[in-house]
């Protein structure tokens, strides 16, 4: 009985973080499910607190990191990127999509996919408007890349960020090792769109005007920012302090205009309050019955095989549960590898691309378009979900066997 509430209870959080019924935020759910996991005694209150404690820094560090993101656009990050994305492009669909291509891995890496899909897919709309192109190419590599594309560094998704914590990886160990799995699903992706959207490749636009001079200020403090995660990260420094600090240099030269009401509003507390009861609910759930049942599916060892079958099983829970609730639900079982938790990145990573629930970013993508007159496709994203997903999880793992091999992390 108590693995059936508690499976309720998340089946409950996450149908209303999909429908978000009125708006609501997803926080409206979640908290009371946690409580209410308490109160029927599927986790003890201090259980329930030490989630809490364990996913707090992770939280505080999305709250930073939304906000870093914000101002980055304030300043002009994302414009300069949009006009420099429409220069290259010069009016040609392909070229085009080979810039946002670059531009989408690139913004998902540093300032994690909410960025990608929040501020960079709006501005592509805009410029494949502009540029007379079709933009579905474009838009449809924002969602993925949002997902696949974060692979490559710990801030640069939740997902990631839990398993760091768990993996006994230095920042530069983690990059080093999913250097060449990042590289190899970006080229996979874009392979596949290249022949997937042929028909919209075709033809040729007018070429934009050359982009206005580069927010140098802005891009030289995400530098920075991006050097202080692996500089600090050995220290003993948490990445929320890091982002915070690069947030706290983009807002100095905007002090007077900012309203600490935006920036707090930007750090999505609400979001933070879902993730925190989303944790004491899959705590529950591990703790009633599916933790034992995870744990009997994970391989030992982190042979190609091993990573093969995590990965695949990852990418499984990922569109059943959501990738966050699913990383949450594998951690526990894959602790003993840093292979094995890698390549659960590789699953709740790449394999949300598959449906819309696989991650709350896509989900956030869907309302984005729909919001522009632009609504994706349900069977083509389920079509190019196909053509994507199982191609770029065995790419990636199998370049994460080879880099694990070499590296001498292969156990």
């Amino acid at each position: 009985m108590s693995t059936i509430i508690a499976l309720v209870l998340l089946g409950a959080v996450l149908g209303f973080a999909v429908a978000r019924p009125r708006g609501l935020p997803e926080a409206v759910a979640a908290v009371p499910a946690a409580l209410l996991c308490v109160a029927c005694r599927l986790v003890s209150a201090r259980e329930a607190l030490d989630e809490v404690r364990a996913l707090l820094p992770t939280v505080l560090f999305l709250a930073a990191v939304l906000v870093l993101a914000h101002l980055a656009e304030v300043h002009g990050v994302f414009g300069w990127a949009g006009a420099a994305v429409a220069r290259f492009g010069q009016g040609r669909p392909k070229r085009l999509l080979t810039a946002v291509f670059a531009a989408a891995a690139v913004t998902t890496a540093v300032l994690s996919l909410d960025a990608t899909v929040v501020l960079l897919t709006p501005v592509v709309l805009t410029v494949a408007a502009r540029a007379g192109v079709r933009p579905r190419p474009h838009v449809y590599a924002c969602t993925h890349l949002a997902n696949s594309a974060s692979l490559l560094l710990p801030v640069s998704n939740l997902t990631n960020l839990l398993a760091f914590a768990a993996s006994g990886l230095s920042f530069a160990g983690f990059a080093a090792l999913m250097a060449a799995p990042w590289l190899m699903v970006v080229v996979a992706e874009y392979l596949v769109f290249r022949f997937f959207f042929a028909r919209d490749l075709h033809g040729r636009a007018e070429p934009p005007a050359a982009p206005g001079p580069a927010p140098r200020y802005a891009l030289t403090v995400l530098a920075a920012t991006l050097a202080g995660f692996a500089a600090l990260q050995p220290l003993g420094v948490e990445p929320a302090w890091v982002a915070t600090a690069g947030a706290v240099a983009l807002a100095a030269p905007l002090a007077r205009r900012l309203r600490v009401g935006t920036l707090v509003t930007e750090a999505n507390p609400m979001f933070c309050a879902f993730v925190l009861g989303l944790g004491v609910v899959v705590l529950a759930v591990r703790d009633n019955g599916l933790g034992d049942w995870i744990d009997g599916l994970v391989p030992r060892h982190a042979d190609l095989l091993g990573l093969l079958v995590v990965a695949g099983l990852a990418a499984v829970l990922a569109n059943l549960l959501n990738n966050l609730p699913a990383t949450l639900v594998l951690l526990p079982a894959a602790s003993h590898s840093p292979g094995l938790l890698l390549a659960v990145l590789i699953g709740v990573n790449v394999g949300p691309n598959l449906t819309y629930a696989g991650s709350l970013a896509t989900l956030l993508w869907r309302r984005i378009l729909h919001a522009r007159d632009a609504a994706p496709r349900t069977a083509e994203f389920l079509s190019l979900g196909v053509a994507t997903v199982p191609l770029c999880l065995v790419a990636a793992v199998v370049t994460l066997w080879a880099g694990l091999r070499i590296s001498g992390h292969a156990a």
